[in-house]
Formats: structure tokens, sequence, C-alpha cells
């Protein structure tokens, strides 16, 4: 697998967090877990698209351009064929950017949750795609880049909920949102609203994410055990954190280290979490 992350051109920083790119002979029927991390996602597939597992256990084809909106619940994708794609992967508080205006807020609020196949709601955007890629002479994330940032650079995220994005992840999700909104130098109901309207989940969701997306990464790095990691990240007990982890990545902790340590040595069945976890 190769799998590398892009730093955004600067007149898109406070749209994009990162350009990625992927390229992946996965073998076919290949099952793969993506874990939420607060950010949404425009995905552009130049290979065969995945099927993508639905709340019904069915798997259902994707579409080649997608809207991956903001999920509390890891996902499942299945390989049909080798994966290449480019994502451009926004700011939390920039999650409707696609879509300047209250509409963006709309979209959020309803695609939560989904992995949106934007050639059946947005028709226009693939033929702007098409020509788009068809002028750069290739399949490159220059291209897509090019094509996304027409719509993403007349949008400005709101400077307070960057702000509060940006405080909840120094604190790895442990800043209580009370604490948050004295901060921010407003109330409680003006954050919950303007900061579901910009990130399209409410502040404890997105903390509760953020925290659990921390002890993965501690889980993954190795170094400390189940228990150390629920404390390092300011779970109350290691029961707690059992109980998170568990409901959002389908293992307890103790299965995901052990997990993310095998993928190292070679079994690809947590490849792709692997990779958007390490960055790498």
């Amino acid at each position: 697998m190769h799998y590398e992350e892009h730093e955004p051109p600067p007149a898109l920083r406070s749209q994009l967090q990162c350009l990625w790119t992927l390229h992946w002979p996965a073998p076919e029927g290949a099952v793969q877990t993506i874990y939420p991390d607060g950010r949404c996602e425009l995905i552009v597939h130049l290979g065969q698209p995945p099927l993508l597992r639905h709340a019904d256990g069915t798997w259902r084809p994707q579409s080649r351009i997608l809207f991956a909106a903001q999920t509390r619940r890891a996902l499942q994708l299945r390989a049909v064929g080798p994966l290449h794609c480019v994502g451009l992967r926004l700011q939390p508080a920039a999650s409707g950017a696609l879509w300047p205006g209250p509409r963006g807020a709309e979209c959020l609020s309803r695609w939560q949750d989904q992995v949106v196949d934007l050639g059946a709601t947005e028709p226009a955007w693939c033929g702007e795609r098409d020509e788009a890629l068809a002028q750069a002479g290739d399949q490159s994330g220059a291209a897509v880049l090019s094509w996304a940032g027409q719509r993403l650079s007349s949008y400005s995220p709101d400077a307070r909920m960057q702000s509060a994005c940006e405080r909840l992840d120094a604190s790895e999700g442990c800043l209580g949102v009370g604490a948050l909104a004295l901060q921010l130098g407003c109330s409680l109901r003006t954050l919950q609203t303007h900061f579901v309207a910009a990130v399209g989940l409410s502040p404890k969701e997105y903390a509760r994410i953020r925290r659990l997306q921390a002890c993965i990464r501690l889980l993954d790095a190795g170094g400390l055990g189940p228990a150390a990691a629920a404390f390092e990240v300011g779970y109350a007990d290691q029961a707690h954190a059992t109980r998170a982890v568990r409901d959002f990545a389908g293992l307890t902790p103790a299965r995901l280290r052990k997990a993310l340590a095998t993928q190292r040595d070679g079994d690809t069945s947590l490849a792709l979490a692997a990779a958007f976890v390490r960055g790498a």
C-alpha cells in the first residue's frame, strides 16, 4: 500500500487539512475498517471503487465521486479491485465548504453517518471533474485539487468554531464543553448551534471522537498497555475505555493493539485504518 498526505496550498489551508493519495493493489474481497476522525472528505476514485457496507448488512457499490460526511461509527469497505483514489480532507470547521452558505449546514445535517454518492446528488460535479482530469492529461491529485479548489476558495470558516476545534484537538477531546464555551466567550447554546452547523457534529461528539483517536494512536505506538493508554487520554478507568473503544472500533483496546501490531508484520486486515491513523 502506498498512502501519502500532502499539505494544501496556502490559499486553502483554512478549508483543507490535507490532500491524500492512495494506491493499493488490494486483493479482491479484502475488507477494511475506517475509523471516524472528525473530518469530512471529498473522495475521487480513479480506480475501481470499493463496496460499502450499509446498516442493513448489505454491500453496495460506491460512486466514483463521494462526500464522506461526519460519522460516529466505523465504516467497512470491501475491495473489488486495486484502489487508486485522491481525497481532500476538510478542516473540521469547514465541513460544509463545498456548499458555501446555508446549504452546507443542511447537507451536513442530512448526510450525517453517510458516504454520499455525489454522482447522483450533484451530477454536474462529475462533468466538471472529468473535464479537469482531461485538461490535466493524467489522473492526478493536482487536477482534483484544482477542480475542487474553485468551490472551496470562496468559503470562510467560522473563526470561533475553528478555534473550538483546535482547542478540542489540543486537549485530545478532554476539554469539557462548558469550559470550552467559557474560553470562547459564548453560551453553551451558541456553541452547540454554531458548532453543529460548522462541523456536522455536536462538540461532545467531536470531543469523543478525538479522544478515541488519541487512544488508538497510543495503542498503535505500542509503548503503553490498554490501562495506561486509557488513563493517558482521560478515561475514568479501563472499563470505560474498553466500552468506548469497542463501540467505536469493534474491538477491545487489547485486541485492537494486537491487531495494529500484527498489521505491522504484514497482516493487511487493518491496513487502511492504520494508514489513516498514522498519516502515512
